[in-house]
């Protein structure tokens, strides 16, 4: 399970119907620990292949095939190894006596119970079952249809009642006796969501910040610069050039780095085989002048005049370049180095769900996390902003797992992956509210990220506690 939010709710679902009473929060959470093994994976390889800008090749001067596609296929290897597991994985029972096969469902449930019982010791313990309650069937009005109405009739019916069915399923989980339960996991979910993913945003934000206070300061600056038959084939980086000339100069092969040129004038020059990142020709006047295979496309060229200029085969599209920028390695590495640090919280939270119990780990996990955030306060530079993120990513995982087994417990099985569902996607809403939040105060002010992230974090954690303790709930 790579981060595929939509397959999360029908994970969890699947999977606590086979588990132990006694292991379930423990297996639940070694669940979890895929999440973190996917997020792992994906930092690494952004990390290892994005900011290799050698890792590219062009199809013609327009496409270019740049290193995050190659990402992109990497990422998505682990789904296509997900698809090819589940055809080796047995149906729900539920779902098998939805649809009235009893015995496909007994012949699962009797592999369940022998797995288990061979997991405790106890192989030689029989499978039997008193009682099943069968759930409701599909609803017979589409078989009806089918028999009936033309085909158009009978997709619209069959979509119209699927859709009715996951309208009132999703309804039920308002209903007694979970509606209390569903509200509190409501404001749970959210508050942890907005504080997690804000923060996580704005922590690499604030350190690419102060990358780029301290670029910034350290720039060049030239005045009135004149240069006449110079070639230049090296790299210029980190300058401002203003109010000069440069006359009969050849730029070739040769990278421009974050330097702008103000109201200079170029005549009889030529610039080929030139790369540029952040650089801009602002109130610039070029006079005879010819650009062969330069990336200089028409935006970074500001209220500039153009005699008798030539471009042939001017790269265009996206033009991603990560050589010798240091802070696209830094930004990758330190999105890793966070990932990496849910690693222990993880393995803890594990090993701890069925002993210290749900509610404890959510609460004081959450309450941890908030009270972590004032140590931000101290955040001065780059490593000691990673160390917090480090601190705050691996207080907050726990809360993450025994949100997940909590929510999983509190719901019965018909409405469980609607329930997980709703909250998940609410999840998602509350992080892309954070992500502009926090990412619209990176550079202002730390103080209102810092008492937001750790106010919801607290409020959060202390709804948690009032849940229901599930570690001795049979599932329905």
């Amino acid at each position: 399970m790579v981060r595929i939010g939509g397959a999360v709710p029908a994970v969890f679902s699947y999977f606590s119907e086979v588990l132990a009473r006694e292991k379930r929060g423990e297996h639940l959470s070694w669940l979890c620990m895929f999440w973190m093994i996917g997020g792992i994976y994906a930092s690494a390889m952004a990390w290892l292949i994005i900011p290799h800008y050698g890792w590219s090749f062009s199809m013609g001067s327009a496409y270019q095939f740049h290193s995050w596609r190659v990402f992109v296929i990497v990422c998505a290897l682990p789904c296509v190894c997900s698809v090819v597991a589940l055809t080796f994985m047995p149906e729900s029972p539920r779902f098998l006596l939805e649809v009235g096969k009893h015995d496909e469902a007994w012949m699962i449930l009797k592999q369940i119970h022998d797995t288990n019982m061979r997991a405790r010791g106890q192989p030689e313990k029989v499978f039997t079952v008193n009682r099943i309650k069968t759930p409701k069937q599909i609803d017979e009005l589409i078989e009806i249809e089918s028999d009936t109405g033309t085909w158009y009739r009978r997709c619209f019916v069959r979509i119209r009642t699927e859709l009715y069915s996951i309208w009132l399923t999703f309804m039920r989980c308002f209903n007694y006796p979970v509606k209390d339960n569903t509200i509190k996991l409501t404001a749970v979910w959210f508050t942890l969501s907005f504080g997690y993913y804000g923060l996580s945003v704005w922590f690499p934000d604030v350190i690419k910040h102060l990358q780029s206070e301290k670029y910034a300061s350290e720039v060049h600056r030239f005045y009135g610069k004149k240069y006449i038959d110079t070639n230049f084939n090296f790299t210029l980086e980190n300058q401002i050039h203003i109010d000069g000339e440069f006359t009969n100069d050849r730029f070739t092969t040769m990278k421009f780095k974050s330097v702008t040129f103000q109201n200079f004038h170029f005549e009889n020059c030529t610039f080929e085989d030139v790369t540029s990142i952040n650089t801009y020709f602002r109130n610039c006047t070029f006079m005879y002048t010819k650009f062969y295979n330069t990336d200089f496309e028409e935006y970074k060229f500001i209220d500039s005049k153009f005699v008798n200029c030539s471009f042939d085969r001017n790269n265009t599209g996206c033009q991603i370049a990560f050589d010798d920028d240091y802070s696209a390695y830094w930004i990758y590495f330190v999105n890793f180095l966070g990932t990496l640090a849910v690693l222990p919280g993880n393995i803890v939270s594990a090993l701890l769900m069925d002993r210290i119990g749900r509610l404890t780990m959510l609460g004081g996990s959450m309450v941890l996390s908030g009270i972590s955030c004032f140590f931000l306060w101290f955040g001065t530079s780059e490593s000691m902003m990673i160390g917090m993120l480090c601190l705050y990513n691996g207080l907050t995982i726990s809360a993450w797992n025994s949100l997940d087994v909590i929510t999983v417990e509190l719901y019965p099985t018909d409405r469980r992956a609607t329930g997980f569902g709703f909250l998940n996607a609410l999840c998602k809403a509350a992080a892309v509210l954070g992500n502009l939040i926090f990412g619209s105060l990176v550079g202002i002010t730390k103080s209102i990220p810092i008492l937001l992230a750790s106010t919801v974090l607290v409020c959060g954690g202390l709804v948690g506690l009032r849940l229901p303790d599930t570690r001795t709930q049979v599932l329905m």
